[in-house]
C-alpha cells in the first residue's frame, strides 16, 4: 500500500477505507499526507471558517462517571461548581462572542439529563438569546429525550451537540454511568426531528488506533457534518489525569485520516489545543481543519481568540 494508491481510490469513491485509514494514520509519509489532505479539504471541503463558542452553564456535580472529565462527581478536580447561570450572563458571554464574528453559540450543561425545572431554565435562555442576539443556538445538555428536543427545535435551536467522545468499542472503559447506545439514541432522534447534530471524539484516551479509525468510521456512518477533534488534556484529579498527551504527528495523522474518511465535514478544532503552540493550529488548518470552538472551554482555558483569528485568515480561510 502507498499513499498513491489512496489518493487513486479516494477520488474514485471519495472516501477511504479502514486498511487505507490504517496506513494514514502509521506510515504515511507525513508530509505528503499533509499535502493530499489539504488537498482534498481545498475541493470539498467548506472554506468558509465555521466558528463557535460555548458557555458552561451548569458546572460540575455531574452524576457521571466518564473518566476524562472533570465535572464527575466521581473525581477530586479543582473546578468551578455552579447551578444554573442567570439569563443576563449568559446574554453577556453570546454578545461578546458575536463581536467577534461567531456563528454559533451553545449551552452547555453538566448532568447525565435535566431535571424538569433545570430544562425550564435552559428554556428561558435560549428564548432571550433568541430575542437579543443574531447567533445560531445550539445546545449540549446530556442525554436528553425525544420531547426536550422537540421543545428545543421550537424555541429556536438548530444544533444538538452530543460526542461519541470514542469508538463504540471503547467506552464502556471509559464511561459505566451510561452506554455508546444511550449516546447513538440523542443522535438519531435529534436527526429524526430535522435538527442539525454535532458529534465528536476526544483523542489520547487511550484508544488503539485501530480505534481511532473506528471512531472516524462510525461518525461517518451516523452522516455527522459537524465533528469536534478534542484531544485529552489530563486534568489533575481525574482518572485521565495523568497521561501523557499526543504528539504533534498523531494529532495531524488522524486529522488527515478523519478529512479522507469524510472530506465535506467540518472538522472543529475544540478542546485541549492550548496545551500546544500556535504550530499545531497552523499545522492542523493545513492538515484539514476548517472550523473551530473559540474562547474558553469548559473546565480549561482556551487560546487567545484574537491570535486563533489571525491564523485561520493567515491560512486562507473566509470568516
Amino acid at each position: 500500500m502507498d499513499l498513491k494508491t489512496i489518493e487513486k481510490h479516494f477520488y474514485q469513491d471519495l472516501t477511504i477505507d479502514k486498511d487505507e485509514a490504517m496506513y494514514l494514520l502509521t506510515s504515511a509519509p507525513l508530509e505528503l499526507l499533509g499535502e493530499l489532505s489539504h488537498n482534498v479539504t481545498s475541493k470539498f471541503a467548506s472554506l468558509n471558517f465555521d466558528l463557535c463558542s460555548i458557555c458552561n452553564v451548569k458546572s460540575g456535580r455531574c452524576s457521571e462517571d466518564c473518566k476524562w472529565c472533570a465535572q464527575s462527581l466521581f473525581h477530586q478536580s479543582n473546578i468551578d461548581v455552579y447551578d444554573v447561570l442567570a439569563n443576563d450572563e449568559c446574554l453577556k458571554q453570546a454578545k461578546n462572542q458575536e463581536l467577534y464574528k461567531v456563528k454559533r453559540f451553545a449551552l452547555v450543561a453538566s448532568g447525565k439529563k435535566p431535571t424538569l425545572g433545570q430544562f425550564a431554565r435552559y428554556k428561558d435562555i435560549f428564548k432571550t438569546l433568541k430575542q437579543k442576539q443574531g447567533m445560531k443556538l445550539c445546545a449540549s445538555l446530556g442525554l436528553v429525550d425525544e420531547s426536550m428536543l422537540k421543545q428545543l427545535k421550537e424555541i429556536g435551536v438548530s444544533r444538538i451537540h452530543c460526542n461519541i467522545e470514542t469508538a463504540p468499542s471503547f467506552f464502556k472503559e471509559l464511561c459505566s454511568t451510561h452506554t455508546f447506545e444511550d449516546k447513538l439514541k440523542v443522535i438519531k432522534t435529534a436527526q429524526n426531528l430535522g435538527l442539525e447534530v454535532c458529534s465528536g471524539v476526544i483523542l489520547g484516551m487511550g484508544e488503539s488506533l485501530e480505534q481511532r479509525v473506528e471512531m472516524a468510521f462510525t461518525l461517518r456512518e451516523l452522516k455527522i457534518n459537524s465533528i469536534p477533534l478534542n484531544i485529552l488534556h489530563p486534568i489533575k484529579g481525574t482518572a485521565l489525569g495523568m497521561r501523557e498527551i499526543l504528539s504533534q504527528e498523531e494529532i495531524l495523522r488522524a486529522i488527515a485520516m478523519f478529512r479522507l474518511t469524510l472530506p465535506k465535514a467540518y472538522l472543529r478544532f475544540a478542546g485541549g489545543r492550548a496545551q500546544y503552540t500556535a504550530t499545531l493550529t497552523q499545522q492542523a488548518l493545513y492538515f484539514g481543519v476548517n472550523s473551530s470552538i473559540v474562547g474558553n472551554l469548559l473546565t480549561t482555558q482556551g487560546r487567545d481568540i484574537l491570535n486563533d483569528l489571525h491564523l485561520f485568515k493567515e491560512a486562507g480561510f473566509e470568516l
